[in-house]
């Protein structure tokens, strides 16, 4: 019996929050909208600044604007308009898990994440 990998919650959890940052940056990844995902056939890309997202989860569901800041500590990313007031008047950015947002438009003013899409995408694979 060959086990790959580890498949203890806990470990796995301990893992990812001790992971160096090279590696804590594929874990901010969300999924594509159904038009993108058709559009450049992958499920999945890392979230950067200036992606246009929806959240799908939480109080603030289907809430949509631009990523701020890409927080690679937390693994959170913060949301344009996505703001609370605090008790004293000012107002903060919420801070949103990367897998509760989905992307409904890439910034692609970067050759590598163009890259990254044609070698995830199907498109590749049918020629």
């Amino acid at each position: 019996m060959n086990k790959v990998g580890n498949t203890k919650p806990s470990t796995v959890r301990k893992q990812q929050k001790n992971a160096p940052a090279h590696l804590r940056r594929r874990y901010i990844s969300a999924p594509l909208s159904p038009a993108l995902k058709t559009q450049y056939g992958a499920r999945t890309l890392t979230v950067v600044e200036n992606d246009t997202v929806t959240i799908t989860k939480g109080d603030r569901k289907l809430a949509e604007g631009k990523i701020l800041r890409v927080n690679t500590n937390d693994c959170k990313v913060y949301i344009e308009g996505i703001t609370r007031t605090r008790l004293d008047g000012s107002t903060v950015q919420i801070p949103v898990r990367a897998e509760n947002v989905m992307i409904t438009k890439l910034n692609l003013d970067d050759d590598r994440r163009k890259d990254i899409l044609e070698r995830k995408g199907f498109k590749k694979k049918e020629e």
